[in-house]
């Protein structure tokens, strides 16, 4: 695990994957839970019955949404913001989902950092993520995601400054 104290920190991270993360299964539980959530209910994704006759490989398959949502719990133990106030989701550049996620397979994530800059008083830190499917040669998903990581120190002295 890495350890972050400061952008400077973040930016010597700049080319180099942070982690992989564990194996995670997708079930139809998992899938039924997520169309419950969105009130995604097509039928790929939680009709098993209908899927066995339909679909090429006879299973129903986890919505992109949801193997892109994985994604804040697969990578939460791949860096230690130190010191951090806040921490907040600014979103995605982009996401690409290449192959799909049958149910029954098990995921995992790696994340390479881009970028580390600061903006807003914040490390902006824009990082690569690729969801594998465990025996696929072919990510899940590639998402280029987007983080703003406030430290209590630049938190205080913001607000000093805007108070002084």
């Amino acid at each position: 695990m890495y350890t972050i104290k400061s952008v400077e920190d973040a930016k010597a991270l700049e080319g180099h994957e942070v982690g992989v993360s564990d194996w995670v299964l997708v079930d139809q539980q998992r899938i039924d839970q997520f169309a419950e959530a969105t009130g995604d209910f097509q039928w790929i994704h939680v009709d098993p019955v209908r899927a066995a006759r339909d679909l090429p490989d006879g299973k129903t398959i986890a919505h992109g949404y949801l193997t892109l949502s994985l994604i804040p719990a697969l990578t939460d133990g791949f860096v230690h913001m130190e010191n951090l106030a806040r921490a907040i989701n600014f979103g995605c550049n982009k996401v690409r989902f290449y192959t799909m996620v049958p149910v029954g397979s098990r995921v995992r994530c790696r994340a390479t950092v881009i970028q580390a800059r600061k903006r807003a008083g914040a490390l902006h830190l824009s990082s690569e993520v690729r969801i594998e499917v465990e025996g696929e040669r072919k990510p899940a998903c590639i998402a280029e995601t987007l983080g703003m990581y406030f430290f209590a120190d630049d938190v205080a002295e913001e607000r000093a400054v805007s108070t002084g």
